[in-house]
């Protein structure tokens, strides 16, 4: 089941992707189910927004591909290494990344992202998927250069706009060998199988609930993979998952 969160005629709505339509739910399906008005609403006529709000936080892997850690310089971490951006980063499908005037490097990562469906709190890894309501795409944005200079990541990673996430959230996936990739203007900078995550989803939810509550609704990213690379103004950023869709940003400069 594909879940999609949209805008038309200044509404915001959920509803089930069924093609090249949406049938509109009653309510928010997580809290309310899935029962729809009958409405039908063509995708061309929507924005479509990050599908998962209200979301209390965004929490992210860093450094869980071992090609990316080798890329960035580093050993892969033994354990899921924690950190968290806004949720004023985030943007859905088809909005615009603004590069921020202070940075001469913006990055892009292309990323598997968890949704959580109920509240976890230390979880057992054989019992982590139960509380999973979905899977969605991300784009970790990152100022590389300011990444560098700080020496820590939240200023890098935590400006508006850097969290681009969507479509829409897949209820059914799996992530058994799955294919992520990530195109730049039709150029592919990423690609790996999601089997290559050195820490599994179900280790990364029992490592996160062990120190943070996970309410329904947060979102978590679980790393990128090697091939990670500067946009820029102009440029449009792709990144596909097998057997959930394809997230479409453009990129623009930040008007002074």
């Amino acid at each position: 089941m594909r879940i999609a969160k949209f805008s038309i005629a200044g509404e915001v709505r959920f509803g089930l992707v069924d093609g090249p339509e949406l049938v509109v739910f009653k309510g928010h399906p997580l809290f309310s189910g899935y029962e729809t008005t009958g409405e039908r609403v063509p995708l061309k006529d929507v924005q479509l927004l990050p599908p998962t709000l209200p979301t209390s936080k965004i929490v992210c892997i860093g450094k869980n591909y071992a090609d990316h850690a080798a890329e960035m310089g580093g050993e892969a971490p033994k354990e899921p290494l924690i950190f968290l951006k806004p949720t004023t980063s985030l943007i859905g499908d088809g909005e615009t990344i603004v590069l921020p005037a202070i940075s001469e490097r913006v990055d892009h990562e292309g990323e598997l992202a968890i949704v959580i469906g109920d509240i976890a709190k230390n979880v057992s890894e054989a019992d982590a998927l139960k509380y999973v309501w979905g899977f969605t795409i991300a784009n970790d944005v990152t100022a590389r250069d300011i990444q560098d200079k700080d020496g820590q990541w939240t200023r890098a990673k935590g400006f508006d706009t850097f969290c681009p996430l969507g479509p829409w959230i897949e209820t059914e996936f799996d992530v058994d060998g799955q294919t992520l990739e990530t195109r730049v203007d039709g150029e592919l900078r990423q690609h790996a199988s999601v089997d290559l995550l050195i820490h599994k989803v179900p280790r990364i939810i029992q490592h996160v609930s062990q120190a943070m509550t996970l309410l329904p609704g947060d979102v978590i990213l679980t790393g990128t993979p090697a091939g990670i690379g500067r946009i820029e103004s102009g440029q449009v950023v792709e990144i596909s998952i097998e057997g959930i869709g394809t997230l479409t940003n453009p990129v623009a400069a930040a008007i002074d």
